[in-house]
């Protein structure tokens, strides 16, 4: 089934989110999309559905109404354990046509990353990776998905006005989580896969994680990165002692990563891991764009440099001048007295 170009586009509305499962539990970016979800469709006036496919999910499904969708798609089968990229772009294509959403998103996630494109590929349709923000052109109504461009130098915002549905994958922590209404509720629509759906083309033979997974900076309530300003390995030793101090993560940019003085794991950025903590520590970190797309939604951020006039130090609550390596063992001074 290929859905055509030639398309009559007041035939489609509402917003979907596409939900994100992991070991079977509905994961938080689900909640944050849904937030932006619910902010697309007021704009238009229309509503919010979650699809949520895989193995025993619908007694899981009733927060999301909490969180502001109106409508639920089940599709609840034993061979949509784990995760099945093939048969779940199957159904969403079979969904699409028989619902007709105007807008899907989907996390930027290693999941989300693999199912998004094969739905865009089939219900040939517009697809833009790892948009920061979204909005509605109040003009024609099309979607405005903004994301970096050109290695992160410039943001561009992107549209597909000739088809539909349109379609964004949105990395987590980057959208505000709502606060979830406990009084609301919603419909639920159960779908089933046909067997057709199940025929596969690969097999999973083993899933293994690296041990620079154990590295978990979405969770961390406080970060304290380092920048080409800690001049080398010996430098984050620093921040490792001013973390524990704090019982907080050590980040880092792209530059410290590429110098080798920090694993990959810990890279905050466009091309590392987006945050969005209640603090964020950055010491010696310029702020390019393609750091700042990974850690501007944190709620308060501190800056510590020399150089007052960097991007950084200007995006921050509160800038710090002075030479880190004086400073931070300043502050560590400090801590104990609090």
């Amino acid at each position: 089934m290929i859905i055509s170009n030639n398309i009559d586009k007041s035939n489609y509305s509402n917003v979907w989110v596409v939900a994100e499962l992991l070991s079977g539990k509905i994961q938080p970016v689900t909640h944050e999309l849904i937030g932006a979800a619910r902010s697309l469709a007021d704009a238009k006036s229309s509503q919010v559905w979650v699809v949520v496919m895989g193995s025993n999910v619908e007694e899981k499904s009733d927060l999301l109404f909490a969180f502001g969708a109106d409508k639920v798609i089940i599709v609840d089968d034993i061979r949509l354990s784990g995760f099945m990229d093939e048969i779940e772009a199957k159904m969403m294509l079979r969904l699409i046509d028989k619902y007709k959403p105007e807008t899907v998103l989907y996390a930027g996630t290693t999941r989300g990353r693999a199912l998004a494109p094969r739905v865009a590929v089939v219900a040939n349709c517009g697809l833009t990776a790892d948009c920061t923000e979204l909005g509605i052109d109040p003009v024609n109504g099309d979607l405005l998905q903004t994301r970096p461009a050109f290695g992160g130098n410039i943001m561009a915002t992107i549209r597909s006005s000739n088809h539909r549905p349109q379609m964004a994958t949105v990395r987590p922590r980057v959208m505000k989580c709502p606060v979830p209404d406990l009084s609301r509720s919603g419909e639920i629509i159960r779908e089933n896969i046909q067997d057709s759906d199940a025929i596969k083309i690969k097999r999973i033979i083993e899933i293994f994680h690296s041990d620079e997974t154990a590295v978990n900076l979405g969770d961390a309530q406080i970060i304290i990165s380092g920048g080409r300003g800690m001049k080398g390995p010996e430098g984050f030793k620093l921040l490792r002692k001013f973390a524990a101090s704090l019982g907080s993560a050590v980040g880092a940019s792209r530059a410290a990563v590429d110098a080798g003085w920090i694993s990959y794991a810990n890279q905050v950025g466009q091309t590392g891991q987006t945050v969005q903590t209640k603090i964020y520590i950055s010491c010696g970190i310029s702020g390019q764009i393609q750091h700042l797309v990974g850690m501007q939604s944190c709620d308060m951020i501190i800056a510590i440099d020399k150089n007052p006039d960097t991007p950084m130090m200007q995006l921050a609550d509160i800038a710090v001048v002075g030479d880190l390596f004086e400073v931070i063992p300043e502050i560590m001074n400090e801590i104990p007295k609090l």
